[in-house]
């Protein structure tokens, strides 16, 4: 037991001193922790972020003048005053995605007790902004025009609480996705990497003449290259969310760092089994896509599951990726201790149990 336990501990230390002797993928490791994470959370916009508007005021009223003046940064941009021969002009050209025509007559008409209608053209190619905008502008013109006729509220007071992210602010789940995705990606390069490397280095060759077992290789790359991206990602949590991103972290950063070691024991043992089935890193990278795509968009880390056909969440209960995203979730944002995380736990280690039997398998045969 403790020479099988010194093999392990010393391939490992091989692996590692592999790793820091390949420059690209310490790069890899280094900007997917930090520079991605940071540049994914800051530069993701907001859903309506100074959106063009121009307005065509054919009223020229004090009223048609209170509604221009709705519309300001940093929602909007300052807003332009066109005519009504422009507007269609430019919006071709895409100068606005907004263009609000106020007719000739619109403040008599209505204390006249009329309805007369404004147009509201959207450049729906710019769908993020087309989507709320639209909203926020009709909400806007509807209270000025309230006010303007004395109008009151309506009956009921609708407050709005905004749980585990009160601002709303859209960099709180942009830090998290990314650092799921760096974790998910770097946990099946490393340890694919690593194995791909022995076969083009010829190295191969020389395991199997050492008094080690497949068992003994596979659990030594596991180990190693999980505890690279385990270190990485503990760091991009201290260091970049917490330090420069300044988000708040609500739950157990060790029951996180518990769930995600679980996380890299599933995905590296994917790794090494997607590297006994490529013969080259070309081969390896293209597997890498047809898996990690659909691990990504369907886990729910970008998309709430509950919007999924049934069947989709069904078979992504079988992939990791699904449990990791609801317990990272859970835990970062909402403060989740391990009562509720739990059955995502054994999730984690049930399945990659699983992977890891099976890819162990399929290295013996790999070796042969």
């Amino acid at each position: 037991m403790r020479l099988f336990s010194s093999n392990i501990f010393q391939l490992g230390i091989k692996e590692l001193r592999g790793l820091a002797r390949d420059g690209m993928l310490l790069l890899l490791i280094v900007y997917a922790f930090t520079l991605q994470i940071y540049t994914g959370s800051s530069a993701l916009p907001e859903t309506l972020n100074n959106a063009a508007i121009a307005i065509v005021d054919e009223d020229q009223s004090p009223l048609s003048g209170r509604i221009s003046t709705a519309f300001y940064p940093p929602y909007f941009s300052p807003p332009k005053q066109i005519s009504i021969a422009e507007m269609d002009k430019r919006m071709d050209a895409g100068l606005d995605t907004f263009a609000l025509n106020i007719p000739p007559d619109f403040q008599r008409r209505l204390m006249a007790g009329q309805q007369p209608a404004i147009q509201l053209n959207i450049d729906a190619t710019r769908m993020s902004q087309a989507f709320s905008g639209g909203g926020y502008v009709t909400s806007e013109v509807q209270e000025y025009i309230n006010r303007y006729r004395g109008a009151t509220s309506v009956p009921v007071d609708l407050a709005l609480r905004s749980r585990f992210n009160p601002e709303l602010d859209k960099s709180w789940f942009g830090s998290i996705n990314n650092i799921i995705t760096a974790i998910t990606m770097l946990s099946i390069v490393l340890t694919g990497a690593a194995l791909i490397r022995e076969r083009e280095h010829g190295t191969v060759e020389h395991l199997l003449v050492m008094p080690v077992t497949p068992l003994e290789i596979m659990l030594s790359k596991v180990w190693s290259m999980g505890l690279v991206v385990l270190v990485a990602s503990a760091f991009s949590l201290f260091v970049v969310v917490r330090g420069l991103l300044a988000i708040p972290i609500e739950g157990s950063l060790l029951l996180f760092l518990l769930g995600t070691a679980l996380q890299l024991f599933a995905m590296t043992s994917m790794g090494i089994f997607l590297a006994t089935v490529a013969g080259s890193m070309p081969q390896f990278g293209m597997l890498l896509i047809l898996f990690l795509l659909p691990l990504q968009v369907l886990s729910g880390a970008m998309t709430p599951r509950e919007s999924m056909p049934d069947i989709i969440q069904y078979i992504m209960l079988l992939a990791p990726n699904t449990h990791f995203v609801i317990l990272a979730q859970s835990v970062l944002f909402r403060g989740a201790g391990l009562d509720v995380v739990w059955p995502q736990l054994l999730a984690l280690l049930a399945i990659g149990s699983a992977l890891f039997v099976f890819a162990l398998r399929r290295f013996r045969r790999f070796l042969r």
